[in-house]
């Protein structure tokens, strides 16, 4: 199987949108991150979920998530509304990581080795060899593991 078969329509943001809007994308579609593009919908970065959470709470908590036991509503009320005065550029992850694209010809162990290398829960397939075609869809991770894994992974019960 190739990425080509796997490549599902996905949706895609913009930098300069509004963190708040993707997050609502996020939840409302239960995706693990977003693409994002560029004016030409190209594929420049991948949102993953957990970046926008990393936003979200507050490094003193992240070091020792014991310390969220004394916050009250009115603080995560506080820290959400953060969000709302954010672009999707802000939350992107501040260190270079390797975007995740993959050719649609590539196969699914290819498809893999990008995610794992890039830590990312998605890949943009994107056609033409030197991946600056058109966006034809993405993979997640739920569907490449699904696809690589059946018959492979036995029933625990």
């Amino acid at each position: 199987m190739k990425a080509g078969d796997l490549a599902a329509p996905y949706p895609t943001v913009r930098a300069d949108a509004d963190a708040a809007e993707a997050a609502r994308l996020l939840t409302e579609h239960g995706r693990p991150g977003l693409i994002v593009v560029d004016e030409h919908d190209h594929p420049v970065a991948i949102l993953p979920g957990s970046q926008v959470l990393r936003f979200l709470i507050p490094d003193y908590i992240q070091d020792d998530p014991a310390l969220a036991r004394v916050v009250d509503e009115a603080f995560i009320d506080e820290v959400c509304s953060a969000l709302e005065q954010k672009t999707v550029k802000e939350l992107l992850p501040k260190e270079k990581v390797p975007l995740p694209i993959v050719d649609p010809g590539d196969n699914l162990f290819e498809v893999a080795g990008v995610m794992a290398a890039a830590h990312s829960p998605l890949v943009a397939v994107v056609e033409g060899k030197d991946k600056t075609g058109p966006m034809i869809g993405a993979i997640s991770l739920a569907r490449l593991l699904g696809d690589l894994l059946p018959g492979r992974i036995t029933d625990p019960s």
